[in-house]
């Protein structure tokens, strides 16, 4: 008898996956549900970006098989995203690894660096990510607490008090996802002191510092000597709008990235030469390309956002970042999902019970700005509608 690996009992199917099947199902149903789940970005990347990738893709010499490593090309438009935005210089040729998307990246780093039976220190709320492929290849998930009274930030004091015996990575999160709580150049100088400190990796997830960001963009490598205890994670599916595309990349020293690349190359190929090069050609984009798109387009939204939470009685921050609002519910509210779920049948608008994301998510909900105004104008008439007939 046939049966699956026992690493399955360790996990459940990712929530958006089972969770859009039931969305499938009711707009096949036809009750026309609006998505402010998922952090998909609904507006296409710039015009020249999609000029290269069509071109390039009608050439007949370039489909063959790529370098695990990235073409020079993107590699050094890498390089250089990180010089002009973040102050950062990395070497392209030895300090950067293109991936196929950040999750990608979440499974190479976590092979390369940890044995079963290590530790890894996961933020509760976090990225599901971190707490399931941990769990797939072995290594113990140790929580560390984001609260609402501290920013989202770690408490420091909390994270030297526990026994940290065993522990080899941290992940880290800037701006915080869910939560939107921001970074500070403070809070990265401790991340690295406590990097160095403990002899842990630390590999921060950066890829919302554009998003209804005005302020410095922030890099955990801004930071001296970050390069020899941390990495860094950046995707081009939310600054850019390329969700589809999987481009994202790495940047950390040189040893580091050897050792990635050894996990990597015996996983996947390079990603198709056409992407790479418009890839290169996105990281150029202008400035007034990315306030349109990263700042006055998601701002408009989240005005409409707000509208929601207040409709439903949440409280929210109006200084967090990113390309979701994270609000708490009210206190008259048993449940988080009792309320997501009224929301889904009765107001016909899906939103994220902020579980999914940790235990101190339980009392918050997740309003995805990745819809259009009318779209997310309509979901507001609909709570509002529903709130009526209650």
């Amino acid at each position: 008898m046939i049966t699956p690996a026992d690493r399955l009992n360790l996990v459940q199917e990712y929530y958006f996956s089972r969770k859009l099947k039931e969305v499938a199902q009711l707009n096949a149903e036809g009750r026309d549900i609006i998505s402010l789940a998922i952090g998909s970005p609904d507006m296409p990347p710039s015009k020249s970006t999609i000029d290269v990738l069509c071109c390039e893709a009608l050439r007949e010499d370039t489909h063959g098989y790529q370098p695990t490593i990235g073409i020079p090309q993107l590699r050094k438009a890498m390089a250089e995203f990180y010089s002009r935005w973040y102050g950062v210089e990395l070497d392209p040729a030895t300090e950067i690894q293109p991936l196929i998307g950040s999750k990608e990246g979440i499974l190479h780093v976590t092979l390369a660096f940890c044995n079963p039976g290590d530790k890894v220190l996961v933020p509760n709320p976090g990225y599901p990510t971190y707490t399931s492929l941990s769990k797939l290849l072995g290594q113990e998930v140790v929580n560390y607490d984001l609260l609402e009274k501290n920013g989202w930030q770690p408490d420091f004091e909390q994270l030297e008090a526990m026994d940290l015996t065993g522990v080899k990575m941290m992940w880290t999160n800037y701006p915080n996802m869910p939560t939107g709580g921001r970074a500070t150049r403070e809070l990265y100088e401790r991340i690295v002191c406590f990097a160095r400190e403990h002899e842990i990796l630390v590999v921060n997830d950066n890829p919302y510092s554009f998003i209804l960001n005005r302020d410095e963009h922030l890099s955990i490598l801004q930071v001296p000597g970050a390069k020899d205890c941390c990495i860094e994670f950046n995707s081009m599916s939310k600054s850019h709008n390329m969700p589809g595309w999987r481009v994202a990349m790495l940047a950390t020293n040189a040893e580091f990235v050897k050792w990635i690349i050894k996990v990597k190359s015996n996983i996947d190929s390079g990603t198709f030469r056409p992407i790479q090069l418009a890839a290169a050609e996105a990281y150029s984009n202008s400035d007034e390309w990315h306030h349109k798109f990263n700042i006055k387009t998601y701002a408009e939204r989240r005005v409409i956002a707000e509208d929601i939470m207040r409709e439903l009685g949440c409280s929210f921050d109006k200084n967090q970042q990113g390309m979701f609002l994270w609000g708490r519910i009210p206190d008259d509210v048993d449940n988080v999902e009792t309320l997501t779920e009224h929301v889904l049948h009765d107001a016909r608008v899906f939103i994220t019970p902020g579980f999914i994301f940790g235990s101190n998510g339980s009392r918050y909900i997740r309003i995805s700005l990745c819809a259009k105004p009318d779209k997310m104008r309509e979901a507001l008439r609909r709570i509002c509608e529903m709130n009526k007939n209650v």
